[in-house]
Formats: C-alpha cells, sequence, structure tokens
C-alpha cells in the first residue's frame, strides 16, 4: 500500500501476468514447449516451475527468464506485464504512460440576459 502525499489517498499497486495469453497468441499452448526453447538461452526451469510461470503470477521473476521469455514469444515486457494501481475513488485504473485525459462533460449555463 503507497500514500501519495498530495492527497492522502492510499494506492494499492500491482501488476497482471499476460504469458498464457501471449503464448496462445503465438499458437503455443503448451507450457512444456516453452522449456527447451528457455534451455536454449540459459534458462534451465523444470516442467513444473514454466507450468507455474504460466498458470499463475509471478511474484518474483529474474530479467534474464523475462527476456528469454521475450525473446521467445518475440514481444516486450509490456506485452506481458500490465501495471495497475486501485484508489478510494476509482477501483481500478491502469498505468499507462501516454494516457490520454478524459473529456468532462460540458455544462450549459442559460443566459442572465433573457
Amino acid at each position: 500500500m503507497l500514500t501519495d502525499d498530495r492527497t492522502g489517498v492510499k494506492r494499492k499497486v500491482g501488476y497482471r501476468w499476460h504469458l498464457r495469453r501471449v503464448m496462445a497468441e503465438r499458437g503455443m499452448f503448451a507450457t512444456t514447449d516453452l522449456v527447451p526453447l528457455l534451455a536454449e538461452r540459459g534458462v534451465v526451469l523444470s516442467r513444473e516451475q514454466v507450468y507455474r510461470l504460466a498458470a499463475k503470477v509471478p511474484e518474483r521473476l529474474s530479467l534474464v527468464t523475462l527476456s528469454a521469455l521475450c525473446d521467445i514469444l518475440e514481444c516486450t515486457p509490456a506485452d506481458l506485464i500490465e501495471c495497475y494501481r486501485e484508489t478510494g475513488r476509482r477501483k481500478t485504473e491502469a498505468v499507462a504512460p501516454q494516457a490520454r485525459p478524459r473529456p468532462r462533460r460540458a455544462r450549459v449555463a442559460r443566459d442572465r440576459d433573457a
């Protein structure tokens, strides 16, 4: 939990892990297919470790493993990891570096002279 000093609002930050989806988009459905591909890149993981990596959200992930996954799947870390934050005002908002501000609803006021 993180408190924003400017507003005093507590924020919970987290991430979503999209390895399974990215694998499926590339036509790779069996996690065992990753074991030899990772080994070719110097990342030796057991079949069970690779399954947990794809089926669950990892709490820790080495940059070497992340780089190997990106090389295998021809993607970027941003394709695999989606950061988000939860605040008291909004349930969940995605953290996007190029997020555009949302337009505000126009308020129509009556003329005073009429």
